[in-house]
């Protein structure tokens, strides 16, 4: 078998949607085997990510995150992913590593707002002004085409240069934008938490994206002990993300306290529990997922 190379240049085929729905349907076969293994030198991390799933096929991803490089002028986060025949093992596919990273990270939280987000809710305040950030904007205009969408970073210059891109607006004071927005996405690389529990109102739905090491986190323990607690995977989030695991380690909320993963779609448990309730859900971004989106991809490339 010769492998088919798929490049950015099949990114004009997809659709937000259509991949939500192929995430949703992934988890509806059996479940996946899944092995991750962490690197670390310093601020610098190798992830490499395998997954199987019956009838699906495998795939193995490497990634490695090097926060310097933006500084040097080259990628955050680089890495190959190669798809295998599910009967044979055999090398079917080299997808583009940033075209599978960028659409099954932002379509992961697009499932989950589907899901978890208010129907009426229109106010969405991004955290972050990276590709990431840019990417949720798009998939968030997907789910809810009159989108009111402000940005919030660090760096204003970024936010409002990012504002300029994508029609959005570029805010300066993160606790009010918190406090009005009815969906938020955290797409930083943040060690301590910037979203605090206590500025959270009633109804509001958080994607958080990024910490995904065992020392980041994005919001605190208030945050997490008020909310509605879901992830993409309990299996690649807990006990390897500090999102999750310092306020398990510390006894802030119990692994029961999750209300459920991707994989309870089918019987339904994974969706709002009331208007009123705050809802998380942390995106852990598992190789099972990239596995369900290169085989898309694959798929729509013809």
């Amino acid at each position: 078998m010769t492998p088919r190379m798929i490049g950015p240049e099949a990114e004009c085929r997809l659709d937000w949607i259509a991949l939500s729905d192929a995430l949703a349907a992934g988890h509806a076969l059996p479940r996946a085997t899944v092995a991750d293994t962490f690197l670390y030198r310093g601020n610098d991390t190798l992830l490499t990510r395998s997954a199987w799933i019956e009838g699906l096929g495998l795939a193995v991803k490497a990634a490695s995150v090097f926060p310097g490089n933006p500084a040097r002028g080259e990628e955050l986060i680089n890495g190959v992913v190669n798809l295998l025949d599910d009967r044979t093992g055999q090398l079917e596919a080299i997808v583009d590593f940033h075209l599978v990273t960028r659409w099954k990270t932002a379509g992961d939280s697009l499932l989950a707002a589907r899901h978890l987000a208010r129907k009426d809710a229109r106010r969405v305040l991004i955290v972050g002004a990276g590709k990431v950030a840019a990417s949720m904007i798009e998939v968030y205009r997907a789910l809810i085409p009159d989108a009111q969408v402000t940005i919030w970073n660090r760096s204003p210059d970024a936010a409002r240069d990012l504002a300029a891109r994508m029609g959005a607006e570029a805010v300066q004071d993160l606790e009010p934008a918190v406090r009005q927005a009815e969906i938020i996405a955290t797409a930083t690389m943040a060690r301590e938490p910037v979203i605090r529990g206590a500025w959270l109102s009633p109804g509001t739905h958080l994607d958080l994206i990024g910490a995904y090491r065992p020392d980041m986190r994005e919001v605190d323990d208030e945050a997490i002990s008020r909310a509605a607690l879901f992830v993409d995977s309990r299996q690649t989030t807990i006990g390897h993300i500090g999102e999750i695991q310092i306020p398990l380690d510390n006894g802030t909320i119990r692994e029961s306290d999750i209300r459920a993963d991707f994989y309870d779609l089918p019987s339904g448990a994974y969706a709002r529990p009331d208007d009123q309730a705050i809802t998380i859900a942390k995106n852990g971004g598992g190789a099972h997922l990239d596995l369900m989106t290169a085989r898309h991809i694959l798929q729509v490339a013809g």
